[in-house]
């Protein structure tokens, strides 16, 4: 089969590797989508301690399930599915406080290599994150499925009400996902980004503002009477933004760090604000097993499209282009089409 290896830092190259046979519990998937993400382009410009060189990468994607391994019961081969490239062990000690998403084998567990033209999901995924696709779904939408259960899994977990006041930094696609989902709780959502098309898109999601940074205190004053922010997510993984985030939150107020930063970065806070203002700072990793379900049941929703976030598509030949396209600043996903 053809795959894209990242041999290096901003170096595809395409290979012909030998097509995966299943063993028990797996299945190979023919893949028909994929999608970029935050994470693969942080690979490609400087690599990534959980993806490695040279390797397969890739992680969002949907197909048609090529063939099955022994024992696989709920699919069998010409079936559409969706699925996402991990799911928890279960037995770690972390699995039984009820942590999925911080199972100890999550990362050393999951499948990647989804911009090939097959991946193989092992029997743990199999079990627990695959999912048949309706027909009424795209399969670039279907790939949507991992990175909305990640959004899915930072936002639900808060009582954000209506009319509560909502700022996210960075108009990526997880920024922009995690307006899609606040705006549904009926909150008045603001976010921040320095590019113009990637805040166009978002007043297509009918965000409350959309704007550049340096207008977030005219934006505070008029979205919460200067009161600061009820919650505050943080979606570029910048420290110097994780670290101006507090000063725009309300007392008792709410941040979320989702970004995630370049390992061995640190911030600084001031203690009294977080002692005497009672502010809440909250990490988000990952996923669990019943996000990835509410993600595909948003999906088969279909009262949102997600296909404005997808900026165009590539073939495999040309994946590299759409990486530097992103590199550059132009688009927000891609789909790259084996």
């Amino acid at each position: 089969m053809l795959a894209g290896l990242l041999v290096s830092p901003r170096k595809i190259e395409l290979r012909e590797v030998e097509t995966p046979i299943p063993s028990s519990g797996e299945i190979l998937v023919q893949v028909k989508a994929s999608l970029t993400c935050g994470t693969d382009l942080k690979a490609f410009l400087r690599g990534h301690p959980m993806i490695p060189m040279p390797g397969l990468f890739g992680h969002e994607f949907s197909g048609v399930i090529a063939k099955t391994g022994k024992g696989v019961r709920n699919f069998r081969p010409g079936d559409e599915i969706m699925a996402v490239h991990s799911a928890p062990c279960h037995t770690c000690r972390y699995c039984k406080k009820g942590l999925y998403n911080l199972c100890e084998k999550i990362m050393d567990t999951k499948a990647l290599g989804a911009f090939a033209e097959y991946i193989l999901l092992p029997p743990h995924v199999v079990r627990q994150n695959v999912f048949h696709k309706p027909k009424h779904l795209s399969f670039e939408e279907a790939a949507f499925l991992e990175p909305l259960s990640c959004a899915i899994h930072s936002v639900e977990p808060l009582n954000i009400k209506k009319g509560d006041s909502v700022l996210i930094t960075g108009a990526g696609p997880m920024g922009l996902l995690h307006l899609i989902l606040v705006k549904r709780k009926r909150a008045k959502v603001a976010i921040t980004d320095i590019n113009e098309d990637r805040l166009g898109v978002a007043n297509l999601y009918a965000a409350d503002g959309a704007f550049k940074p340096g207008e977030i205190d005219a934006v505070m004053r008029r979205l919460t009477d200067n009161t600061g922010f009820d919650y505050i997510f943080e979606c570029t993984g910048r420290h110097e933004v994780w670290q101006a985030c507090v000063d725009y939150l309300r007392r008792g107020g709410t941040l979320i760090l989702f970004g995630g930063c370049e390992k061995g970065t640190t911030v600084t806070y001031d203690t009294f604000r977080l002692h005497y203002d009672e502010i809440i700072l909250k990490g988000v990793f990952h996923y669990t097993p019943d996000d990835v379900k509410k993600a595909y049941e948003f999906l088969l929703d279909r009262r949102i499209s997600l296909s404005r976030l997808i900026s165009g598509s590539y073939p495999l030949t040309q994946m590299e282009l759409a990486f530097h396209r992103l590199r550059e600043g132009r688009g927000i996903k891609y789909a790259i089409i084996p």
